[in-house]
């Protein structure tokens, strides 16, 4: 197998077409076309699937790139150890949920890093953005988040996609809110306790096979007629300590995180919906000591937060 039919596999992986792959390699297209049917001869599979949109990466061809990543990464760091004496930087990668335990997980993993040099990559976003990252943007590790009705629908979908997925907790959303909410102290919250007041809802929640009206219609009670969409976490920490008449829906938080900013959170017997959140990578992903470092960060936190 050649190293070099091996790069341009991963170019035209990378771009979504020969053209595109072309521009980049400074290489004429029929010369990296000849390279990746060469590359499929060799290995007995057909890496790409050509369409007149460009060319689609197959299933073999989506685990062929992976492994070809890792060795062309690999290969990197050797060569670069040899030529200038020094390790290639260490990199982490992840794209997770916006959850209060994920994040001060990852922050305790901060404080874990050695001085080598490291480039870090921590993208807060919905599950079908997370997926993506990882198949198309290079991201190792992801954490997607779905209701417990949809369990069948994304584990198919991982399946197909050669995902690893395995379990890091199950909950059920608690109101967050400023201690100055009037509901702070109201014992027992119902639904019909929130149409006076304001959600702070994110704009992106997603299931793939569903539009986007009737996803939100279904994670959102339909009796709130005030909602303030948001795409980023820390925003919702502004709103809820300085508007009382604010409230959110959010995974379990730590008392040190409701202290810093005045807020509470509180049960409601009305939601009863369960949600998931799941470990995925790659099959034939081999975990590095800074995914293990994080994946432990994560467990201590969620032992501490829900």
């Amino acid at each position: 197998m050649n190293l070099l039919h091996m790069k341009h596999a991963l170019a035209v992986a990378r771009a979504g077409s020969l053209s595109k792959a072309s521009e980049v390699l400074l290489i004429a297209a029929p010369n990296i076309s000849r390279s990746i049917k060469e590359l499929e001869t060799d290995l007995g599979i057909t890496i790409f699937d050509r369409t007149q949109n460009g060319m689609k990466l197959t299933h073999d061809g989506e685990e062929f790139i992976n492994y070809a990543k890792e060795i062309l990464s690999q290969i990197d760091a050797v060569e670069n150890f040899y030529k200038t004496g020094t390790p290639q930087k260490q990199r982490f990668s992840v794209s997770v949920p916006r959850a209060c335990y994920i994040s001060e997980a990852f922050a305790n993993f901060s404080k874990t890093f050695s001085k080598e040099p490291i480039e870090i990559f921590y993208k807060e976003t919905n599950s079908q953005r997370t997926i993506h990252n990882m198949v198309e943007r290079d991201y190792k590790l992801g954490i997607i988040r779905y209701a417990e009705n949809y369990d069948s629908y994304f584990k198919a979908m991982l399946e197909e996609k050669d995902f690893h997925y395995e379990l890091v907790t199950e909950f059920t959303y608690v109101l967050m809110m400023s201690a100055d909410n009037p509901l702070a102290s109201k014992e027992n919250i119902l639904f019909d306790d929130l149409k006076n007041y304001i959600e702070i809802a994110h704009a992106d929640p997603y299931v793939p096979s569903m539009p986007l009206s009737k996803v939100v219609k279904e994670e959102l009670p339909d009796n709130i007629d005030r909602r303030i969409f948001i795409f980023e976490r820390a925003s919702q920490f502004d709103l809820l300590s300085t508007n009382p008449e604010t409230f959110m829906w959010v995974s379990p938080a730590s008392k040190e995180l409701l202290d810093r900013y005045n807020l509470v959170q509180k049960r409601c017997a009305d939601n009863k919906k369960v949600y998931k959140d799941v470990l995925i990578y790659k099959n034939g992903y081999k975990l590095s000591r800074l995914d293990r470092q994080f994946i432990a960060e994560l467990c201590e936190s969620k032992r501490k937060n829900l």
